[in-house]
């Protein structure tokens, strides 16, 4: 009898697992059992084979799930293989392998370690792997965010920071929650075309094909978690909103998505050509091979492989064109990704024309962070400080900042002035001089208390806001009911973009789309507001 109360008592709960309205809460607390995982509970099929996961607090948990195959030996610098099925049932319990790459400062001295909370294991080149929350496994269509990461091109993973994790945003929002791993750095965007012909032809955007493979894995298997294959918003932060800019500019990706939401990231362009496949040379040359013995990069240790690779970069110099995140980065190669502008002129159709909402923080990159002392800088050591980045036009550029904010401290100036926020208003601007999709700019000034109030409104505070999870993130919220409070009202906006491509919801005032005249910008903060580009006067000193 005891076994039987049991057996029901999960079933019911598997029941609650697939109407998240019997759980509102984003925390739920209950005596009862949590956890739940065994041969009947949470197995989903995909094309490749059926997976087993996990049931946690209601939400079904699908970690490490290969979307393509490693992408070692034969298929480095390739375009992603699909994975091999398997038979029987596989699990999908742990997170899957990080890209290769350079960890950030991990020390237990280290404050950004402690603020950050990086989540990183083992790393391999078997890493094409996402994980999956859902709140059913019932065919409920239900609307599908799938989450790039940060850490530009060349670091992070899926569950990087713990505000990444989807478990509360898909319980209160009713949606299936995906994120993703991809190839990164050298061994994701090294450009061999030049040098290694038609088979090489799209090495320097393996990274970015990755993520279009997990895309179409999402439109072929999320109806078996849950999800709607028509209705995927695609979402990232920092170097993941560059993803989400890349994704909508290359003809891989057209139909595979409906929505689009970039923060604290942006492009309007890739890596020119020029400079991607002078780095490829600049490889070949490091390793000391020629032309002729190009396939052995493939099967040197990457650890190796990074290092030259690395090496070469530091070593190209006068070469023209543009050279992001040191030289790896996604290629415009006229083939994968426009060689100009993304959006405009013969490149308005290359892509996929939908709904975006664009998002920075007021203090991304808030240079007192972990230097104190600079809390008390005059506006003319601000001045100083900025001369080396703008050169003679420093001064009349603090001057426009201070008069467009009379409010702000010289060092609050230095910190909006370099703001990513012309880069992400740019990108606006480009696309909608041709695209028809509306675009929504949102700009969020909530600052955390942490630290003495120093890391104000910081680059990536926003992110666990826009999931619920400010009080899973407390290392940069300080946890509570204000930033909780936000976050509702994010997190309801968000899921109404999802849902509808327009972020209006009854949480926050009326949100104007945005336009180039008016420059109308959502503010997010404890009083959230709508204004009228705010800083263009002051934007205008930078002469672009």
């Amino acid at each position: 009898m005891k076994r039987r109360s049991l057996l029901l008592q999960g079933f019911f709960l598997l029941l609650a697992g697939t109407h998240p309205a019997a759980a509102a809460s984003p925390s739920p607390q209950s005596d009862d059992q949590q956890l739940f995982i065994g041969e009947q509970i949470a197995v989903a099929p995909t094309r490749y084979g059926k997976v087993r996961g996990f049931i946690l607090r209601g939400i079904y948990n699908f970690r490490g799930i290969p979307y393509g195959a490693p992408a070692s030996g034969e298929n480095r610098f390739m375009p992603p293989q699909p994975p091999r099925p398997w038979k029987g049932v596989r699990p999908a319990v742990a997170f899957g392998d990080s890209a290769p790459q350079s960890f950030y400062d991990r020390r237990p001295e280290s404050y950004s370690m402690f603020v950050d909370h990086w989540n990183y294991d083992s790393m391999s080149e078997d890493c094409l792997r996402l994980n999956v929350w859902t709140p059913g496994l019932d065919g409920k269509r239900r609307p599908v965010l799938v989450w790039l990461h940060g850490g530009g091109f060349a670091r992070g993973n899926g569950i990087e920071q713990d505000g990444y994790d989807g478990e509360n945003i898909a319980r209160y929002g009713d949606i299936v929650f995906c994120s993703v791993n991809h190839r990164l750095g050298p061994l994701g965007f090294s450009d061999f075309a030049g040098v290694g012909g038609k088979k090489y032809v799209s090495s320097g955007n393996a990274g970015m094909l990755d993520i279009v493979a997990a895309l179409e894995w999402v439109r072929d298997n999320i109806e078996a978690f849950g999800g709607d294959p028509q209705n995927v918003t695609i979402m990232g932060q920092s170097g993941g909103g560059a993803k989400v800019c890349n994704l909508c500019a290359m003809p891989a990706a057209k139909g595979l998505f409906h929505k689009a939401v970039a923060l604290s990231g942006n492009a309007t362009r890739a890596n020119s050509k020029q400079y991607a496949e002078a780095l490829g040379s600049a490889i070949l040359r490091e390793a000391g091979l020629d032309a002729s013995q190009i396939d052995s990069l493939q099967h040197m240790p990457w650890e190796e492989y990074m290092l030259l690779a690395e090496r070469a970069a530091q070593h190209l110099n006068g070469i023209p064109g543009v050279g992001q995140r040191g030289g790896f980065a996604p290629v415009g190669d006229g083939r994968d990704l426009p060689d100009g502008e993304f959006y405009t002129g013969r490149y308005s159709t290359w892509g996929t024309d939908v709904p975006m909402l664009l998002c920075s923080t007021f203090h991304e990159w808030n240079p007192d962070r972990d230097d104190p002392e600079l809390e008390s800088v005059t506006t003319e050591d601000v001045v100083g400080h900025l001369t080396p980045v703008f050169g003679e036009r420093a001064g009349a550029i603090v001057e426009a900042y201070a008069k467009s904010f009379p409010e702000l401290r010289p060092i609050e100036l230095w910190s909006v002035i370099v703001s990513n926020r012309r880069g992400v208003v740019h990108t606006a601007d480009v696309k909608c001089r041709e695209q028809q999709s509306p675009v929504y700019m949102a700009w969020f000034g909530w600052e955390s208390p942490l630290f003495d109030g120093r890391h104000r409104a910081f680059h990536c505070l926003d992110i666990c806001f826009w999931f619920l999870n400010t009080d899973r993130m407390v290392t940069h919220t300080g946890g509570g009911k204000a930033p909780r409070d936000l976050s509702y009202r994010m997190a309801d906006a968000l899921l109404a973009f999802m849902r509808t491509g327009d972020p209006n919801c009854p949480s926050l005032p009326s949100w104007p789309r945005y336009t180039p005249r008016k420059g109308e910008v959502m503010i997010l903060d404890d009083r959230c507001r709508t204004a009228e580009d705010p800083d263009r006067e002051a934007r205008r000193a930078f002469g672009d």
